[in-house]
């Protein structure tokens, strides 16, 4: 059993999300969960310029404004459906808007009535793909990318 196993068992499931700034990816980045609902359905994550996630003319990296919307989806919904479920990121792209600079925030959300959805059209052990849109915008409130991400799931 490795040590994110070891968490997992031991720590309630909003400090694991928070602890995931010191995974290393994120750390580097400064990628940070400042806020997440109680029942999983809601997350915000923020991640400040800093010269680890700079670029070459001072905005930030898009490597890692792609980082900080990679999991977050698929590591809701593995808690808000629970262990019956296969969940994973089968695909994600990005549009770039405008460049990043000062602190950038992304809203991660699923209402109770997409989680009805997709236990339906699991129903039968049935793969079901969907598309989940999450947007990062700047600290004056303007987007600076869009990104799509495919998700699958399906009933054990």
């Amino acid at each position: 059993m490795n040590i994110i196993d070891k968490l997992k068992n031991k720590l309630p499931a909003n400090t694991l999300f928070k602890m995931l700034r010191f995974w290393p990816p994120y750390l580097g980045a400064g990628i940070k969960v400042t806020n997440i609902s109680d029942d999983f359905l809601k997350l915000d994550v923020e991640m400040n310029l800093s010269w680890f996630n700079k670029n070459f003319v001072g905005t930030h990296f898009g490597g890692s404004l792609f980082s900080m919307t990679d999991p977050f989806y698929m590591l809701m919904l593995i808690k808000s459906l629970g262990s019956e479920y296969i969940i994973w990121d089968k695909a994600s792209k990005i549009e770039f808007m405008k460049p990043g600079v000062g602190t950038v925030k992304a809203h991660f959300e699923f209402t109770s009535d997409e989680l009805d959805e997709i236990k339906h059209n699991c129903q039968n052990k049935k793969k079901h793909l969907f598309n989940k849109e999450v947007y990062i915008f700047d600290d004056k409130g303007e987007l600076i990318a869009k990104v799509e991400k495919t998700l699958y799931v399906k009933k054990k």
